[in-house]
């Protein structure tokens, strides 16, 4: 019996994973020291990369984000190493940067709920399975 609840609790661990992903950026360690020394959008772009984003409207902000993902068997992802950099850009010169953080960034939730759509037609099975009848052409039949 004993043999049998081990080998089972070692199948449910085994089920388990626990991974970390990366998204976006990984950024350095001492990224506030390095960024602290840049001056234009050459050595932001040699030092970082290329950003993920740059604002439309208003002063140009190029955007950078990193995070990482954990993924723990049958849990919840959670995520976290959250940051942000926000490189304020005027011509070929970097005015400003801010580097966020978890602690500065702002926890957002999502709701459950599902956005209805105006004049959307609300079908069930049957519905969908007749209403596609006739619509789709035979194989070959180069319609």
């Amino acid at each position: 019996m004993k043999k049998i609840i081990i080998l089972s609790i070692g199948l449910i661990l085994a089920a388990c994973t626990f991974q970390t992903k990366h998204r976006g950026y990984v950024f350095p360690d001492d990224l506030e020291s390095r960024v602290a020394k840049i001056k234009t959008t050459a050595q932001l772009q040699s030092e970082i990369g290329d950003p993920l984003a740059r604002t439309v409207y208003g002063d140009e902000i190029w955007i950078y984000y990193g995070m990482d993902e954990n993924y723990r068997g049958p849990l919840p992802h959670t995520y976290d190493n959250k940051t942000v950099l926000l490189a304020t850009v005027r011509g070929n010169n970097v005015t400003k940067i801010n580097v966020l953080h978890d602690a500065d960034l702002p926890t957002i939730e999502m709701d459950d709920d599902e956005t209805e759509i105006p004049a959307a037609i609300e079908l069930n099975a049957i519905q969908e399975l007749f209403n596609n009848i006739g619509r789709f052409s035979p194989a070959g039949m180069g319609q």
